[in-house]
């Protein structure tokens, strides 16, 4: 891939990054938000001038929780810069490593989502099915349009059973006693499952395994610092999203 092809595709990544925050509010917005702009009668109700009505409830917050304030879920939004700089080296890398593979729109299409649920997990420890389903169809769709062009319709079945296993991989961890990971976690895994199981069975492994190290590192160097307790919830999925990616341009 040529210089000048690889820096457009790292300003695509850096353009991703950037509409994450907006992108994210977007799927994370609740029928209940909408319903508190709906204006009610004041003369249905008496209200005694006596009794104080708390307008919001301040709950205080661990590092990456968010807090419910006027019904309203409020984190630690992520720099929008940070953002952009993070989805230009993600999608620099995969066409540094990968440019001359034929899957390579495929993983893109699913990268440019990654910022989105990065947001929406750091700051309200939420994989919204609606997101994770974005990201399944553009992966699924990227490949299946990659097996037909080149005739590989065995490679995309073994994509397809590579997602399952993750799933059912994830799935088992997330019943086991005391253990913090959330269905939403194991569906992102499953979609990422399918771009992993297409690059091969090294990478699936791979990737795979990178997000408990990542996430496990993290936790203990937050423990250490004080940041956080043992009984933080911590979000795992930029974990996922990442040793996804170090797995696909390290294989």
């Amino acid at each position: 891939m040529s210089t000048g092809l690889m820096t457009s595709v790292a300003l695509l990544g850096a353009l991703a990054g950037w509409v994450a925050v907006p992108v994210a509010r977007q799927f994370l917005a609740t029928p209940a938000a909408g319903a508190a702009a709906v204006a009610v009668p004041t003369a249905a109700v008496a209200v005694p001038e006596a009794v104080a009505v708390p307008t919001a409830v301040a709950v205080p917050t661990a590092v990456g929780v968010p807090a419910a304030v006027g019904g309203a879920v409020r984190g630690r939004v992520p720099r929008r810069a940070a953002l952009a700089l993070a989805g230009a080296v993600a999608f620099g890398g995969l066409a540094l490593t990968r440019g001359d593979d034929s899957a390579l729109p495929a993983l893109l299409a699913v990268a440019a989502v990654g910022p989105a649920l990065v947001v929406t997990d750091l700051t309200a420890l939420r994989l919204p099915d609606r997101l994770v389903g974005v990201t399944v169809l553009g992966g699924g769709c990227g490949l299946a349009a990659t097996a037909l062009a080149t005739g590989q319709p065995g490679r995309l079945a073994l994509a397809m059973v590579a997602a399952l296993l993750s799933f059912a991989g994830h799935a088992l961890l997330a019943l086991l006693p005391r253990c913090r990971l959330g269905f939403g976690d194991v569906k992102l895994a499953a979609a990422l499952g399918l771009p992993l199981g297409w690059l091969g069975w090294p990478t699936l492994r791979l990737g795979l395994l990178l997000p408990h190290v990542l996430a496990g590192t993290a936790v203990l160097v937050l423990l250490a610092a004080g940041r956080i307790r043992r009984d933080t919830p911590v979000p795992f999925g930029p974990a996922i999203l990442a040793g996804a990616w170090l797995a696909v341009v390290l294989t």
